[in-house]
């Protein structure tokens, strides 16, 4: 294993409850009311996708203009609302990979959020950082991990996937890579099609161990 690759929301930051409280509050401006549990089951789509998917639901078909609007009210709101902090021992435990693995971050939030988190709390750690807007199409299309994978220049077989949601497995699956999942917000039945599924942050580190000594293919 020569990279390990990191979701962001979920997985880095405890932070989903403020983007699904944001997504909340700018649906509503249009007369939409969520249960909020339908943002943590799309997260690692990007903004495009989370509309589309939504409003569709209730039969309303965005234009580009609104898609544009509703996007940047709810960076708006999120940025108002937010106190976004590093899960506990993740900070140590990116220090311990750093010096061994070639590290990166695949987000399907918004450039501006995911650059100003990355570089708040994590400056000078990762090697490549894809965020939502690199690519039209996020995850569970593969497309995110596999431009990851190939500006770092390592092979699939030699990478790992850490996630926290549906569509970021599948992303990591679609990509061919190994992933391990971690149980954060979600019960670990939507995260079946993960390699290893973590209880928790603190099982990380134990599970990357494995994954070291081929515990898991």
């Amino acid at each position: 294993m020569k990279a390990i690759l990191f979701d962001m929301d979920g997985v880095l930051v405890d932070s989903m409850h403020y983007h699904a409280e944001a997504w909340d509050t700018t649906l509503k401006t249009i007369g939409i009311t969520i249960d909020k549990k339908i943002i943590y089951e799309l997260e690692g789509a990007n903004y495009r996708q989370v509309i589309d998917t939504i409003l569709n639901q209730f039969q309303r078909f965005p234009t580009e203009e609104e898609i544009q609007a509703l996007g940047q009210k709810k960076i708006r709101i999120f940025e108002q609302i937010e106190r976004v902090k590093p899960f506990d021992g993740v900070m140590e435990l990116l220090e311990t990979l750093r010096s061994k693995y070639m590290l990166g971050v695949v987000s399907g939030s918004n450039k501006e959020t995911v650059h100003t988190i990355i570089n708040t709390f994590f400056p000078n750690t990762f090697q490549v950082i894809i965020d939502g807007e690199v690519t039209r199409i996020s995850k569970p299309s593969p497309e995110p991990y596999l431009i990851a994978i190939k500006r770092l220049g390592v092979p699939a077989e030699e990478c790992l996937v850490i996630e926290n949601a549906p569509f970021g497995v599948q992303s990591a699956k679609n990509a061919g890579l190994r992933c391990l999942a971690v149980a954060v917000y979600l019960d670990r039945k939507y995260l079946k099609d993960a390699d290893m599924i973590a209880d928790n942050h603190k099982d990380i580190g134990k599970c990357i161990r494995m994954v070291e000594h081929n515990e898991i293919e």
